[in-house]
Parts: C-alpha cells; sequence; structure tokens
C-alpha cells in the first residue's frame, strides 16, 4: 500500500488525524440521541451531514484511487456514522413525512372534482356512486376529530375538505337524482320522432312519384303539347 512509502511523520500525522476525525463524527450523537428520545428532528438541519457524506464518499473514492489506508479508513468510517445521522433525521422528520401525507390525502378528495363537473354539465348523477360518497365523508368526519383531538393538523386538515366535497356530492345527487332516467329516456324519444320524420319523407316523395308519372306519360304520348 502507498502508507507503507510515507515519511514516518507523514504516518503519524495520519494516525492523528484518524482519531481527530473519529471523535468529530461522533460528536453529534448527543444531538441525535435527542432526535431519537423526542422522535422528531425539531429544527435541526441535515445540509451539512449530507454535505459531510458526500465529502466522505469523494474522498474515500480518492483513497482507494491513491491507494492510501489512512484516507480508506477514516472516510470509510465517516461514510458509515454520516449515513446513519442522515437516515436518523429522515426517519423522524416528522414534519417533511406530515406534509407527504397531508399532499397525498387532499389528491384523494380533490380527484371526484372532475364527476362534479360532470354531474353538473350533463345533471345526471349516474357516474357517480353515492354509497361511496356517503362513506368517504363519514371516514373524513371521524378522521378529522381524531386528529383534531390529537391537534395534529396533518390528519385534520385534508378531512376537512374530505367532509366538505362528500358533502357537495350528496347535496348533488340529491338534486339530479330524478334526472337520471331522462337522461336516458330523452335519446330514444329524439330516435323515435327521428324514424317518423323518415317515413313521412319517404311517403311523401312516394307520393309525389306517383303524381309525375302521369304527367310524363301524357307528355310522351303528345310531344306537341
Amino acid at each position: 500500500m502507498a502508507t507503507h512509502h510515507v515519511p514516518t511523520a507523514a504516518f503519524a500525522f495520519g494516525l492523528l488525524g484518524n482519531v481527530v476525525s473519529l471523535i468529530t463524527f461522533l460528536a453529534p450523537l448527543p444531538t441525535f440521541y435527542g432526535i431519537y428520545k423526542r422522535k422528531s428532528t425539531q429544527r435541526f438541519q441535515s445540509i451539512p451531514y449530507v454535505v459531510s457524506l458526500l465529502s466522505a464518499m469523494l474522498l474515500l473514492y480518492y483513497g482507494v484511487v491513491k491507494k492510501d489506508t489512512l484516507l480508506i479508513t477514516t472516510n470509510g468510517i465517516s461514510c458509515v456514522i454520516t449515513t446513519a445521522y442522515v437516515a436518523a433525521y429522515l426517519i423522524y422528520r416528522a414534519r417533511i413525512i406530515g406534509w407527504i401525507c397531508m399532499t397525498f390525502s387532499l389528491g384523494v378528495f380533490v380527484a371526484p372534482l372532475c364527476i362534479l363537473r360532470k354531474v353538473i354539465k350533463t345533471r345526471s348523477v349516474e357516474f357517480m356512486p353515492i354509497t361511496l360518497s356517503i362513506f368517504l365523508t363519514r371516514g373524513a368526519i371521524v378522521w378529522f376529530f381524531y386528529g383534531f383531538l390529537l391537534k395534529d393538523f396533518f390528519i385534520a386538515v385534508p378531512k376537512v375538505l374530505g367532509f366538505v366535497l362528500g358533502g357537495v356530492q350528496i347535496v348533488l345527487y340529491a338534486i339530479y337524482r330524478k334526472n337520471a332516467k331522462k337522461v336516458i329516456v330523452e335519446p330514444n324519444l329524439q330516435l323515435q320522432e327521428l324514424r317518423k320524420e323518415i317515413i313521412d319523407v319517404v311517403k311523401l316523395s312516394a307520393a309525389a312519384c306517383l303524381e309525375i308519372k302521369p304527367v310524363l306519360a301524357a307528355q310522351l304520348k303528345d310531344p306537341q303539347r
């Protein structure tokens, strides 16, 4: 290895650097132990640890290329410890996870808006299952009170929107449910009327042909007329 060829003084400083670096890597342990106890990162930032991990990975690669044992050991340990720090930060970063969950929960309740638009436009609830709307509304109410009592707005806020949209769906169903049959019957009536008009046109055409035939026959018999 390349370390065997370095001067004794340089090797001594390399060993000392390993010891100091190890102490430096372990310095944030009390901070992350507190995060573990509180199950929350509070206002601690992860950027320094991410940058430290990136630096350690680059130096580890440099040590492998250079075949420098001291660089490999110190930065290998750094990668392991810093990765554990970043993983702990992500696990207990409740606020970020809460925002992600709330975003997807809002998406679940916003999705039926296209159905509401179609119901209002067609005045028919044929494509809006009322059973699903009722149970979604009930679930939203129950989970709202659960989040409210725990004072967790990541749970409570999306359920408010779910309750409102669910109520709107139920109201629209009550308004337009009687129009469902009309929407189905009206095209049949229009088709029957169209057929009747076609039959009338055919009858008129036949009658006109019968009236024209005698006139044409008379003209053929008497061309000078």
